[in-house]
């Protein structure tokens, strides 16, 4: 692991504003509580505020600002990572379609809101989270905000569905552990 890196392998690589950056985005979206998973060049997180169910945040771990200076491994890796995020949320969530959303403008670092749309609510936990947008773009700014406990329940959930592949979850990220 690198020096100063965390369990997740998440920490200081390289010098300089960009990787600082890269980090800020991470907590801003309640790492470490909130992820899903990491991989070598991206880290998948669950939205604090649900616009639906399952939204998750998408973020690259490479220190860059722009889209076209992601690496190309990074870009093969992306793949691999939307599949499996696909396949999750679909067995999870049940969508019609789904939403990949690069703002970018307050968290300059590259990142995707990953929104799921449905007609109609989903709820899990007691937690009913309605797509207030369907058919058009979704309503980020009507979210639900599950509580702490809420929050963990579905980060656990989406963890022990995520498929374990080269690169699992660290032991002190597990389920239990």
């Amino acid at each position: 692991m690198r020096p100063g890196a965390d369990a997740a392998g998440i920490g200081p690589r390289g010098k300089g504003k960009k990787r600082g950056m890269v980090e800020a985005t991470l907590q801003k979206f309640g790492y470490p509580t909130t992820l899903v998973v990491r991989r070598r060049s991206w880290a998948v997180l669950c939205r604090p505020q649900q616009p639906t169910l399952g939204s998750l945040v998408l973020i690259c771990l490479e220190p860059v600002q722009a889209f076209g200076e992601v690496s190309l491994a990074a870009f093969a890796e992306l793949q691999t990572v939307v599949k499996e995020l696909e396949a999750v949320l679909a067995d999870f969530v049940g969508y019609s379609k789904i939403n990949y959303l690069m703002l970018m403008m307050g968290d300059p670092d590259v990142h995707f809101h990953v929104i799921p749309r449905y007609d109609g609510s989903r709820s899990f936990e007691g937690v009913s989270v309605p797509d207030t947008g369907w058919p058009g773009p979704p309503a980020l700014m009507q979210a639900v905000e599950p509580s702490a406990s809420e929050l963990e329940a579905l980060v656990t959930e989406l963890r022990r569905r995520w498929p374990v592949t080269e690169h699992p979850l660290p032991p002190t990220l597990r389920q239990g552990a």
